[in-house]
């Protein structure tokens, strides 16, 4: 008789799984203790094994099939002696009715006395209609962060959309045909509770630019959506310091300077290829991994911030990246970047050293999983090899997404970010 293999709960608290890899295939002959499939639960991948032995008679559920719930048939094993090619997939249980209520048995009514008139037969009582159903006020939609800000920003009623994710949760593909309605208030745009009174204090009421409006609805976003963790290390400035000096002086004959902000731009775009699990976005029920790295450069100018990018700074020269940093700063400046030039980006650098800011953290550009916050290089007591001498040090700080980088990805990261500037040689190679 065949046996069915059910999807296993690989945790006390896991519902559904992914049924991510079959290592086995139709035909083939498995004993306990085999390992059949690698299956993904909320918290890690992990292997399915045999428990009894036979031949895989068939695969019921693919391998990448999203949203498996525990319990669901995935495969039929067949027995000793079966015949694998004539085994199909189990009847499917017949649907248990809804009433629980036994059946009263029938019986005849009685046959009418003589000369007495047939009574009429009570009609049935209609059954009284099934209410529509209608989601409790409390329940919480499911839905991805992504599928969430695509919803406020086009006015969707999330709870008026069919999820087609695992558990019914709301993707971007469930947005792209849904109709766009009246937009919804966001936390960032929805008025303050306690609103500012300034009193008798002088004051003047600076209306907001689109700019500002949009840093603040996308910074109180990313704080109020994005689990922040920070990361910081000191890194010794003297060698990239020297280096520096030494390129521009062979680069004065090309009207080019480099500043450290053109070296640090380099040695993050070489740490994030270094460490690719750092060089990723967050996309709600999954993951985009970059094979690219891309700087958003933070640059102040007098309507707010603006992340022009350095696209990819891996591969350029300093010198190429200088030139480039120039030509975007400015034209950011003057406000005249183009869309493409500042949306995008796989990780962000933001740098106050230049007003002496010792070391700060900053928040993440969405959808960016990652921003590396870099404070003042200054003369500080510092141990060189077993001594204590007077170095240039600075401070800089990684701002995570713990939704995508884990700590220890991040720490790599860091890692590698501090080899590479206190080795700068490494970066021109």
């Amino acid at each position: 008789m065949p046996i069915e293999l059910k999807m296993p709960a690989l945790s006390p608290t896991m519902e559904e799984g992914t049924l991510a890899k079959w290592l086995v295939k139709e035909g083939d002959e498995v004993s306990s203790g085999d390992i059949l499939a690698e299956i993904e639960t909320d918290k890690a991948t992990m292997e399915f094994e045999a428990v009894d032995e036979g031949k895989i008679a068939k695969i019921l559920i693919p391998e990448g099939t999203d949203g498996v719930k525990v319990g669901a048939p995935i495969a039929i094993l067949a027995g000793e002696g079966e015949d694998v090619g004539n085994i199909s997939s189990p009847p499917a249980p017949a649907p248990k009715a809804e009433s629980t209520k036994t059946e009263a048995p029938k019986t005849e009514a009685p046959a009418p006395k003589k000369d007495e008139a047939p009574k009429a037969a009570a009609p049935a009582a209609a059954p009284s209609p099934a209410p529509a159903p209608q989601a409790a006020k409390g329940d919480r939609i499911k839905a991805s962060p992504l599928a969430k800000r695509i919803a406020a920003d086009k006015g969707i009623d999330l709870a008026s959309v069919q999820g087609s994710g695992p558990g019914g949760r709301v993707v971007k593909a469930d947005l792209e045909a849904a109709p766009a309605g009246a937009p919804k208030a966001t936390p960032a745009a929805a008025p303050s509770a306690a609103p500012v009174e300034p009193g008798d204090i002088p004051h003047e009421v600076i209306k907001l630019s689109n700019m500002r409006k949009t840093i603040a609805r996308r910074l109180t976003e990313a704080k109020q959506t994005i689990p922040h963790y920070y990361l910081t290390v000191d890194i010794q400035l003297d060698a990239l310091l020297k280096l520096r000096s030494e390129l521009n002086k062979g680069l004065e004959a090309r009207g080019i300077k480099l500043s450290v902000n053109d070296l640090l731009i380099k040695a993050l775009a070489m740490a994030l290829i270094e460490v690719p699990t750092a060089n990723v976005s967050f996309a709600g029920d999954h993951m985009i991994k970059y094979s690219r790295a891309d700087i958003s450069v933070a640059v102040a100018t007098e309507g707010g911030l603006i992340t022009p990018i350095i696209v990819g700074a891996d591969t350029k020269s300093v010198s190429a990246i200088a030139k480039e940093m120039q030509d975007l700063a400015g034209r950011a400046r003057e406000g005249k970047l183009q869309p493409h030039e500042y949306q995008g980006g796989t990780a962000s650098i933001s740098n106050l050293g230049m007003f002496g800011t010792k070391q700060f953290d900053a928040v993440i550009n969405p959808p960016q999983g990652m921003i590396m916050a870099v404070g003042a290089g200054e003369k500080r007591p510092y141990v060189i090899n077993d001594s204590l001498q007077i170095a240039t040090v600075m401070s800089a700080s990684g701002s995570f997404d713990h939704r995508a980088i884990d700590g220890a990805e991040g720490a790599k990261l860091m890692a590698a970010f501090k080899r590479l500037v206190e080795n700068p040689l490494g970066m021109l190679a």
